[in-house]
């Protein structure tokens, strides 16, 4: 089971952070178990931030590692505040939204995942003129 699952995360790529639970109907094993995690995802897809507190966690995360320097400027990325919408969607506000990378919109969105355990739910960022 293990080896079938890492070659499922392999094929997911980037969206490996998915539970997956081997099930079997005919045996009737984790029936409930994939119901109940897929109820669970569903309960952590509606939470709601605080502008502060994401401000407060990810502007922290955004000091330690900054993104990459556009034209030798540096992209200064000011606040960031959840966007109303059926999952979790953020706006970054900062100078040059459209030169921020996607391998550092990828880490902002695991800092994310890993602080609000959003293990499942897809999220989505946008980058914001300030």
């Amino acid at each position: 089971a293990k080896k079938f699952e890492e070659k499922i995360r392999k094929k997911l790529g980037r969206f490996n952070d998915v539970p997956i639970i081997f099930v079997s109907v005919l045996n009737k094993q984790r029936i409930f178990k994939a119901i109940e995690t897929a109820l669970d995802v569903y309960e952590r897809r509606k939470q709601k931030f605080k502008t502060s507190e994401l401000n407060d966690y990810m502007l922290e995360v955004i000091q330690k590692v900054p993104p990459p320097t556009y034209r030798g400027k540096y992209v200064q990325i000011k606040y960031v505040t959840q966007i109303t919408k059926y999952y979790p969607a953020f706006a970054f506000f900062c100078n040059y939204p459209d030169q921020v990378k996607a391998n550092y919109k990828g880490y902002l969105e695991n800092q994310l995942r890993k602080k609000y355990n959003l293990k499942g739910v897809p999220i989505s960022i946008y980058f914001r003129k300030k």
